[in-house]
């Protein structure tokens, strides 16, 4: 039986062994074949799936995402209709735009806390014109004692 070895898949997606070895525990990759002496032997097309996985990643995807995207495709027929790539691409957008949303008013915020020259936060917090919204922030954080 010919095939790749581990670390060869590993090398070619650009991932460390240890990354493959956690990939396969999760059931992400189809189980590979085995040699005479039990050694791992992948197809070709095996280092697909975790430069897939990485590539997702870097979208934004969990893995418990991706693993849900993989299982989509194999499953063309029959499956949930927001299941697939283009749903989870819509909804993980969405996400991100929201994101960025909030950072652009964390941006603007601390360009203007540096603008009105802040320096200290304790003393900052009592000053009217501090544009830190500290009563906005502590209103929206879960109280302390309550731990």
């Amino acid at each position: 039986m010919t095939g790749l070895r581990s670390s060869q898949v590993a090398a070619a997606a650009g991932v460390n062994l240890q990354t493959l070895r956690y990939y396969e525990r999760r059931g992400l990759p189809a189980e590979p074949g085995r040699s005479l002496g039990g050694r791992r032997l992948y197809p070709a097309e095996a280092v697909t799936v975790p430069r897939v996985i990485k590539a997702a990643q870097r979208l934004g995807f969990t893995l418990d995402e991706v693993a849900e995207l993989l299982e989509a495709g194999q499953h063309r027929y029959g499956r949930r209709p927001d299941a697939g790539l283009h749903a989870s691409a819509q909804t993980k957008l969405a996400e991100v735009e929201a994101k960025i949303a909030d950072l652009r008013v964390i941006a603007g915020t601390l360009r203007a806390a540096l603008d009105a020259g802040c320096d200290d936060l304790v003393a900052c917090a009592d000053e009217p014109c501090c544009p830190i919204p500290f009563a906005t922030i502590i209103k929206g954080a879960p109280d302390a004692d309550a731990r």
